[in-house]
């Protein structure tokens, strides 16, 4: 674990003005780790903490931020400012050593879900939000020059590097989604894609792999396949099953429901997806909404999908219509509905 360069005692400005060294100096990226450190304070809750993140330290406008998560401006501007004084006036250190690791995961967890929110936007006419996802990026290199050597950091930057490349090919001429295994993976960029697997492979040596560096080697395989069907799904099952130990994170489970089906058969990954979703999930296109991870669009989707490879059409049918039902995003909407549409009336 990389050492945090010990600071002296940090009374918070309001966030958004930043802290300023002797002279009036701009922020060093020595700063930027302080103050996201403080952006993501325990006071805060993950909305807030995202909110203030880009105002404070990606400098985002207040305009800009609530488009991005398609709130009013002036909802968003009161997010912000209770965030500020929630925080105003917070004497903050650097954490001491045995703290480092909780701050330092919260942090990575904030740019995480900022990124994951850029990649595939939750709702909107939009799949993608390219300065969502490109702030993430950049934030997270800022900390990696500061923490070189930190597992975590360096594989949570593999993971949006690799993850990011396939961009190009996600969306067809008029915005609409393209699944991962029909891509024109000529439009990949190959560029990102070596530099996202030797950050990979980095993140491998730099300790004990965690949830991160597990992602981020799911990600290379994915992205060194030449063709869908040179997928190594084995191996990709095997870091799924490590991954799954780890952490109880739903969409973890369900990318292992996935691939056991590439490996085993859409009727093995159906159980897995059945097992997530409780009782209930063995009706068509039905969800068990009392548990976390069946009440999400994506379980649906997953089944739907699944459904179809195994020949059920009716049932696929139905999953797909209530995974469509379940989405506010616009691109997937329209491709789950026409993917129930190709099944029949």
């Amino acid at each position: 674990m990389a050492a945090l360069t010990p600071a002296d005692a940090f009374v918070a400005p309001p966030p958004g003005e930043g802290p300023s060294g002797p002279g009036g100096r701009a922020p060093s990226e020595d700063d930027t780790l302080t103050l996201l450190f403080l952006c993501c304070h325990p006071v805060l809750s993950p909305a807030a903490q995202i909110a203030l993140t880009l105002r404070a330290v990606g400098g985002l406008t207040t305009a800009e931020i609530a488009r991005a998560h398609l709130v009013p401006e002036a909802t968003m501007a009161q997010r912000i400012s209770r965030a500020k004084r929630a925080v105003r006036g917070t004497e903050f250190r650097r954490p001491e050593p045995e703290d480092r690791d909780r701050h330092l995961a919260a942090v990575l967890q904030v740019l995480y879900l900022i990124f994951n929110e850029g990649y595939t936007a939750t709702a909107g006419p939009e799949l993608h939000r390219t300065d969502l996802a490109r702030e993430a990026i950049r934030l997270t290199r800022s900390v990696r020059r500061l923490l070189p050597h930190e597992g975590r950091v360096t594989g949570l930057l593999a993971l949006m590097v690799l993850t990011e490349a396939r961009t190009p090919a996600r969306t067809g001429r008029d915005g609409e989604l393209i699944p991962l295994d029909e891509q024109d993976r000529a439009l990949w960029d190959r560029t990102a894609i070596a530099e996202g697997t030797a950050l990979a492979e980095e993140a491998l040596t730099q300790g004990p792999a965690g949830d991160y560096q597990l992602q981020a080697a799911i990600a290379a395989l994915h992205d060194e396949a030449g063709r869908a069907e040179d997928t190594d799904w084995p191996q990709i099952l095997a870091l799924y099953e490590l991954l799954v130990h780890r952490t109880p994170d739903p969409a973890a489970a369900l990318g292992r429901a996935v691939a056991v089906a590439m490996v085993h058969g859409p009727r093995a990954g159906l159980a897995a997806v059945d097992a997530l979703a409780g009782p209930a999930a063995g009706r068509p296109g039905a969800s068990a909404r009392a548990e976390p991870s069946a009440g999400h669009y994506r379980l649906d989707a997953v089944r739907a999908h699944l459904l179809e490879r195994a020949g059920e059409r009716e049932a696929a049918r139905a999953a797909y219509r209530a995974a469509a039902d379940g989405t506010l995003s616009e691109p997937e909407a329209r491709y789950l509905r026409a993917r129930a549409e190709r099944l029949g009336p």
